[in-house]
């Protein structure tokens, strides 16, 4: 796919208050926008039924502030200002001409490279790899980290992943005037589900994938030579030119294009004092929420965000528990002849209550059986995880609750891990890609006996890459 027609003007816009590189801003507390998108949010929580004073959510508010202005501040940097100071002229590269001569003028690339952005259909996170390459020319090559940094610059703004793509390009090409330009984005969106579309999908995709081009010069034609080297050097060999010309870039998100869709616009009444509330937060971001792509984004976020409302879970539970299940064992009987079993790998979705942003993973449950009980039904464990999942949680108490909720229904002896990946590790400050948790709880005999425990563990999947 070639570059998309893109307006000048649109990167002139990286204005006088740009902020320099490298630089933290200090006082982010004191910031008008700040206090703005701290007000929004609380508007959402009392919209959520939850208690602004509550303690673990009282600083919410201005965590998310904080995040969220970390996470779009591309709009406040400068392109300009990244790449003028950092060409540097290198003999032996013509003008007009592109060389291959010991690699002055030839292909130079920064490949896999780790970004994170926001989609701008639905405010989540999303993740990428990003490969950016180039053909020097006019005797001047950039800084290699400054293909980084701009492609950081676009990134860090309300984004799709194919006019991110562009965006880098165009830039990189009208700054450093080169030959051409190639950008090639691996985009990693979230696959967050409600509790409605697991019963028609009980084992939906945990991530949506996607891949988009842009080239500028001697890449505009993907059928080129160059776009084989380019290939061959970012390790993408195995991708074709049919893949480049077939991304749904515009239906990508599993808020406007998958059953998760179809469900969440049949809630009818959406609070609309949420909505403009969201509507403020983009305002105080620098974008315009009347703007084509973010038309219907505030209202999508909202119905989103209401699956985490606050409900009285245990009374639902307890009713369902208690259809499901038959008399349970007592703790005081022989447990000599029990072996331990388990429940792997069960999936769940939450959300953060300290950034409200989402964590998905899967939780271990072991627990102590005779050979002639009955093991306890899958379905029953499952639904209890999504349960506890499906609120504004932290993934140490969702761990407890889990544990504390089964507990009686096995026995009382029990150890349940959660293993998450949290979009909050990507999209602060620390953006550790790839990282991921574990939790433990452990009840009766577990909480005793580091034999079981050992052995229980021992039993896990080795892979955590349940977040690909």
């Amino acid at each position: 796919m070639s570059m998309g027609a893109l307006n000048d003007c649109h990167y002139d816009v990286e204005l006088e208050n740009a902020i320099k590189m490298g630089c933290i801003k200090l006082g982010v507390e004191e910031e008008p926008q700040t206090a703005e998108i701290e007000n929004a949010v609380k508007v959402l929580l009392h919209g959520l039924g939850e208690d602004v004073n509550r303690e673990g959510i009282k600083k919410t508010p201005l965590r998310v502030a904080k995040a969220l202005l970390h996470g779009t501040r591309g709009y406040r940097q400068n392109v300009n200002e990244i790449i003028q100071g950092a060409l540097f002229p290198e003999a032996g590269l013509d003008n007009n001409r592109v060389g291959h001569a010991g690699g002055a003028g030839g292909l130079v690339i920064v490949r896999d490279l780790d970004l994170f952005s926001y989609c701008e259909s639905c405010l989540l996170p999303f993740q990428m790899k990003c490969h950016v390459g180039y053909v020097p020319s006019g005797q001047r090559v950039v800084g290699l980290s400054k293909l980084s940094r701009v492609a950081d610059v676009f990134a860090k703004r309300l984004q799709n992943p194919q006019r991110l793509a562009d965006e880098v390009c165009s830039a990189l090409h009208r700054s450093i005037k080169p030959a051409g330009v190639a950008v090639i984005l691996q985009c990693f969106h979230i696959h967050f589900p409600t509790l409605e579309s697991l019963l028609l999908d009980t084992r939906p995709c945990g991530l949506i994938k996607i891949l988009v081009s842009s080239g500028s010069g001697v890449f505009q034609n993907h059928d080129a030579d160059i776009w084989s080297e380019f290939l061959s050097l970012s390790k993408l060999k195995s991708v074709t030119n049919k893949t480049h010309e077939q991304n749904p870039a515009n239906i990508w998100c599993p808020s406007i294009g998958s059953p998760v869709k179809k469900i969440l616009s049949n809630v009818t009444h959406v609070d609309p004092m949420m909505v403009s509330a969201v509507s403020s937060i983009i305002r105080s971001l620098g974008e315009d929420p009347s703007r084509k792509e973010l038309v219907g984004t505030s209202a999508r976020f909202v119905r989103w965000l209401m699956n985490f409302q606050h409900r009285n879970m245990e009374l639902k539970l307890n009713g369902f528990v208690s259809k499901k299940l038959e008399t349970p064992k007592m703790n005081g009987e022989v447990k000599s002849e029990q072996q331990i079993c388990s429940e792997l790998s069960l999936p769940f979705w939450s959300q953060c209550e300290h950034h409200l942003l989402p964590f998905h993973g899967v939780v271990h449950i072991g627990y102590f059986s005779a050979e002639e009980e009955s093991r306890i039904e899958k379905s029953l464990l499952q639904s209890i995880v999504h349960f506890y999942g499906f609120k504004l949680q932290v993934q140490e108490r969702l761990t407890r609750q889990i544990a504390e909720t089964i507990a009686p229904l096995l026995g009382g002896d029990i150890m349940v891990v959660a293993e998450a990946s949290h979009t909050c590790m990507i999209s602060r400050g620390i953006e550790k890609f790839g990282s991921s948790t574990a939790t433990v709880a452990v009840l009766g005999r577990f909480a005793t006996d580091a034999g079981a425990r050992a052995s229980f563990l021992d039993s896990l999947p080795r892979s955590n890459d349940f977040y690909r």
